[in-house]
């Protein structure tokens, strides 16, 4: 017992501005306005074709963002290891520079960078590439483009030690046995550098899942859970149904932290 006085702290300050709200919000959405215990806001959230369409269109935007940045991801956190040399430092910076970034500054970021008289359309028409300005923002392009910018690091930094972990001479193994560079990358490196993918792939996840704010300045035509949870806030005050949105993303992040502790413990 003595042993755990040292986390009284942090578990006390996490029990009281974490778990409690967290629980506040779940008795919330189980709560009718008589007081009484009831699921029909569940029942509403999983049976109208409206909520389904948002908790369809919020996981296809996260699993789009997660490919897109495995795709870009994996490139970057192999030349890190292989090839960055003195310039690892650099290439790190300029990755995690989005993170020290306010999300308000580097969204009306990309808005200045693609307005109707922002820099790239001024480019493009100075090059002859086009007639008039071309309206990039609030497309879903763009709020993609965005969240991959941010999201790109948590998926290099997650692969990135694992290719560091593995042992070049299982590479020089292949290659003496007759395989080509590009064989031994499929057949030996890229399948040891599975764990770093999945466990990037759970916290890019994760994190789209919740994101709202680049969504709501950059629009992109989508109507995600995060995007119906502050509408609905902001305008009908239903804290019961808002309530029940957020546990149906609590419970998403719960099951992406559940799989990456599984892979952690599986990885040792």
């Amino acid at each position: 017992m003595r042993r755990l006085l040292p986390l009284a702290p942090a578990l006390l300050f996490l029990a009281g501005f974490f778990v409690l709200p967290m629980l506040d919000i779940v008795g919330r959405s189980i709560t009718a306005a008589d007081g009484s215990l009831t699921l029909a806001r569940y029942a509403l959230l999983f049976g109208d074709a409206f909520y389904l369409r948002a908790m369809a269109e919020t996981l296809a935007l996260s699993a789009g963002v997660t490919l897109l940045c495995v795709l870009a991801g994996y490139p970057v956190a192999y030349y890190l290891v292989r090839h960055a040399g003195r310039w690892r430092g650099v290439i790190l910076f300029t990755l995690v520079a989005p993170l020290l970034t306010s999300i308000i500054m580097r969204t009306f970021g990309w808005q200045v960078l693609f307005a109707r008289r922002g820099p790239v359309n001024l480019l493009l028409e100075g090059l002859g590439l086009v007639e008039a300005p071309i309206r990039f923002t609030g497309s879903l392009g763009i709020a993609i483009a965005a969240l991959v910018h941010v999201l790109l690091p948590f998926m290099v930094l997650s692969i990135t030690p694992v290719l560091q972990s593995i042992d070049r001479r299982l590479e020089e193994a292949a290659a003496i046995l007759g395989a080509g560079r590009f064989r031994a990358f499929l057949e030996v490196t890229l399948p040891l550098s599975w764990e770093g993918i999945l466990t990037g792939c759970i916290l890019v996840f994760m994190v789209a899942n919740g994101s709202f704010v680049t969504l709501l300045l950059l629009g992109g035509g989508l109507q995600t859970l995060p995007l119906l949870i502050y509408q609905q806030f902001n305008t009908t005050r239903d804290f019961g149904m808002v309530s029940a949105m957020s546990t149906v993303l609590l419970l998403l992040a719960l099951a992406c932290l559940a799989l990456q502790l599984r892979l952690v413990r599986k990885g040792g």
